[in-house]
């Protein structure tokens, strides 16, 4: 199979589930639920082929030939297979391990009934469909019999069934556009709220106007919607078919929210991928994507264009075997949009004549140069799945001109990632908070937040823009620390801390250009913001910018937590009497260690200068004991026989207070 995407914002998977193609001896079934394609052949008596994405080895099993088969579906877990062959009755099959292998059957309990179908909602549990209701049922497999749990009567047209959510969507009334839904958990089967589809003025007589095909139900941004698909007629005014989208609830009315606009007719197949609606037109051989995040806020009924232009799925391939005269393999066009083609929900297209199954994915790079409107284009990249590196390599672009005009975008673009930011520190902070709260009020219900790819944190644009972006040699300084100021004020703004590391990307930048009186009104207006590693990088600026060094003592002393770390600064640079000085003005001249200080003087080289601290301790030692004398534990002897050898036997005296 090959398959490759330039360009193409949509493509089939590389790697397609294969079966046996439809023909004469071949009738191929496909299950929603556990996604599996079933070749049976002869009605089963030649053998029946199992194949699914989530199957390592395809699953092959014969059965007696007792008429044409009409829907075969595995149970969750492939634990009892059913079958359908007449009107009236389901046949079962035990595939669990150690239980007879023996077929039992059951026929609905509706008389004059026909079954239209089945859904298994559990490994055990399933619903009969009927033109006259629904039969919900709890299979027994070492019995091999059905046990009945609920029923409901009412007039059937159609149904379809979304299995990610256990809803049954039945078509009711003469038209059809009365749907019932019905959700089914844990052996409970719950009647939902019903709903009408807005159709065209009926015809006279009335007849069955919404049709099975035009109904898909699909999970789109964890919401569960029927989605609509309304052709265009000559009867009404709007120019193209559309898609209207009704929000299914649990609990109250369901509601008409969303209608996508097609402006065209003909024939259509949906699909969702990544939470976008894709919409398939068979006669331009093009597809549209929309996304109905991306909407006016506080609209009851959004109205929606296709995000991206019609396109084409990417060109595919399908491996022939070629004949043993020339042996190998061969490829060739697949035919895409086939009228032959079956669409799946959410994200699946079956060819039964070619024998494959393919997942549709939808490719971002291309995406970048789609949508040159940069917020709109990182409102729709957010959203998605697989989207981290795409919108880093945005923002990276973004920078690459270094036109100073664009500075209003980058801003945009920074607020948007630092909202998605802001929300994940806030969820995972709220709990942290229930974690630590204890059992009483965290409940095992409360989910840590997951951390998707939307979420880019300051690390992520380190790395990957801004290290890169400031070493750019033909853009702009200035551009350079705008932008970086840009993303501060971001973070800033949404009150994420920034790290210092991005504080330090902008001295850099500042000192590298000479910038020094910029970078003196930004820690002087406080646009940096205090802590230690800058006051450190600050100190090792000296030697560059001498005023670095009383901007960085500045800073640790607006810390108020760095005060051992403006001692250290302060001996290393020899101002011993600095350092006593700040120690005392801070109240902690009491406890700090005379050593320290004695073994800076004498590194000094300066003897009036240790004369001096030696004497400040001495006073401090009888203040604090009424003796003059180091005690041993302070370790100073040598310092005191140094003191001896220069100055001599001296007592106390009392010295001017430093």
């Amino acid at each position: 199979m090959i398959a490759m995407t330039e360009g193409y914002c949509l493509e089939l998977s590389e790697n397609p589930v294969q079966f046996e193609n439809a023909s004469s001896v071949n009738n191929v079934f496909f299950d929603e639920a556990n996604k599996q394609v079933f070749a049976v052949r002869s009605g089963g008596a030649t053998g029946v082929v199992v194949k699914g994405p989530e199957d390592k080895n395809s699953i092959a099993f014969r059965m007696d030939d007792k008429g044409e088969v009409k829907c075969i579906k595995f149970s969750l877990g492939n634990k009892i297979l059913a079958v359908q062959r007449t009107p009236k009755t389901v046949d079962f099959i035990n595939f669990i391990p150690d239980y007879p292998h023996l077929e039992f059957s059951h026929e609905c309990k509706t008389k004059n009934s026909s079954v239209l179908g089945f859904c298994w909602t559990s490994w055990n549990e399933i619903v009969f469909i009927t033109d006259q209701g629904i039969e919900f049922y709890q299979v027994l497999p070492e019995k091999r019999t059905l046990k009945i749990l609920k029923s409901q009567s009412i007039n059937v047209n159609w149904y379809i069934y979304c299995p990610e959510t256990a809803v049954l969507v039945l078509s009711t009334t003469v038209q059809g556009n009365v749907l019932q839904p019905f959700a089914f958990k844990n052996g409970t089967m719950s009647k939902m709220p019903k709903f009408e589809i807005e159709l065209p003025v009926a015809p006279k007589p009335a007849k069955m106007i919404l049709s099975e095909r035009d109904i898909a139900v699909a999970t789109i941004y964890g919401q569960l919607y029927v989605m609509h698909l309304k052709h265009h007629t000559r009867s009404t005014n709007y120019s193209g078919a559309e898609v209207v989208l009704y929000h299914l609830l649990r609990e109250g009315a369901c509601k008409k929210a969303h209608v996508l606009k097609l402006n065209t007719s003909g024939k259509f197949a949906l699909n969702v991928v990544d939470n976008l609606v894709v919409v398939h037109h068979q006669s331009s051989r093009t597809s549209l994507i929309f996304d109905i995040k991306l909407k006016e806020p506080d609209c009851p009924v959004n109205i929606h264009q296709p995000v991206l232009p019609a396109q084409s799925i990417h060109p595919y391939k399908i491996s022939v075997t070629v004949p043993v005269a020339a042996p190998g393999q061969a490829s060739v066009p697949c035919e895409l949009y086939s009228s032959t083609w079956s669409v799946f929900q959410p994200d699946i297209i079956i060819s039964a004549s070619e024998g494959y199954l393919w997942y549709l994915h939808v490719k971002l790079h291309p995406t970048v140069n789609l949508l040159q409107d940069k917020g709109k284009l990182m409102d729709f990249l957010l959203h998605r799945s697989d989207c981290k590196m795409v919108i880093l390599s945005v923002c990276s672009q973004m920078l690459v001109g270094g036109d100073k005009g664009n500075l209003p975008v980058v801003a945009t673009v920074f607020d948007k990632l630092n909202q998605v930011y802001k929300e994940y520190l806030e969820a995972e902070q709220a709990y942290t908070l229930a974690v630590e709260s204890g059992p009483s009020r965290f409940s095992n219900s409360y989910k840590r937040p997951v951390r998707s790819q939307a979420v880019i944190d300051q690390s992520d644009m380190y790395t990957h823009v801004f290290s890169a972006f400031t070493e750019m040699k033909d853009v702009s300084h200035k551009f350079i620390i705008a932008v970086l100021m840009e993303y501060i004020r971001s973070l800033n703004q949404f009150q994420i801390t920034v790290q210092h590391y991005f504080y330090e990307l902008v001295i850099k930048t500042l000192v590298q250009h000479n910038l020094f009186y910029m970078l003196h009104q930004f820690l002087q207006y406080h646009v940096l913001s205090d802590s230690k590693p800058l006051a450190c990088l600050l100190l090792s600026l000296e030697s560059t910018y001498p005023p670095a060094h009383q901007l960085s003592l500045d800073m640790l002393k607006r810390l108020s937590t760095a005060n051992d770390e403006i001692v250290e600064v302060l001996l290393s640079k020899q101002q011993v009497l600095g350092a006593l000085r700040f120690v005392r003005s801070v109240g902690g001249h009491d406890n700090i260690s005379a050593r320290k200080f004695l073994d800076a003087a004498r590194q000094t080289n300066d003897t009036m200068l240790f004369y001096t601290i030696f004497r400040f301790f001495e006073q401090r030692n009888f203040r604090l004991r009424g003796n003059p004398a180091f005690n041993p534990g302070e370790h100073c002897e040598e310092h005191v026989t140094y003191f001896k050898e220069v100055f001599g036997e001296q007592t106390l005296m009392k010295l001017p207070i430093v």
